[in-house]
């Protein structure tokens, strides 16, 4: 159990919050491409990837789960490392000067985070796309390695392209404050 919860519906809390997460930072990464600020949904961005982030560590929580440094708690403390220059640049800093582009980079670059990881849990969970996946349940299968290094490596490409044009369009202006 987890906060009360059994790791299932603990895990389901999860993977729901981290779908809001990207969808929401989809929605604002092409707002920024527009120069527009969306602060209602960027706030639910940034409040669902650090929701994101929190709730994956308390994955450590679980008695079945090993207290080690695994690569998933190496990407979750640079997920927090990347959320909070974000939160700064945005609520600290204004966007005022070069946190502009700092926000635009980190808040993609977060996106980019829970995107990788959602690409990551499919290919070890998801049979359609990794055929040595399980049906249900652990023991969970690694990736296919051809397969899932194009995936990343894709996702990478389109990550830093939509960083640049996001940093480069997106600028002070109506509703930029």
């Amino acid at each position: 159990m987890i906060v009360g919860l059994s790791v299932q519906t603990f895990t389901l809390v999860h993977v729901v919050i981290t779908l809001i997460a990207i969808a929401s930072g989809i929605i604002i990464v092409f707002g920024m491409i527009g120069s527009h600020r969306l602060p209602k949904l960027t706030a639910l961005f940034w409040l669902t990837t650090v929701l994101t982030t929190v709730t994956g560590f308390m994955f450590f929580l679980s008695p079945t789960q090993a207290k080690v440094f695994t690569p998933a708690a190496g990407t979750g403390v640079v997920a927090a490392v990347a959320f909070l220059i974000g939160l700064l640049a945005l609520y600290g800093k204004h966007l005022y000067g070069k946190w502009r582009w700092i926000y635009v980079l980190s808040a993609v670059f977060s996106l980019y985070l829970n995107v990788f990881v959602l690409i990551v849990q499919a290919f070890e969970k998801v049979k359609l796309i990794n055929p040595a996946a399980p049906m249900v349940g652990p023991p969970f299968a690694p990736p296919t390695d051809f397969q899932f290094a194009v995936t990343q490596g894709a996702a990478l490409v389109i990550f830093v392209m939509l960083g640049l044009i996001a940093a480069i369009k997106f600028r002070r202006g109506p509703g930029l404050v």
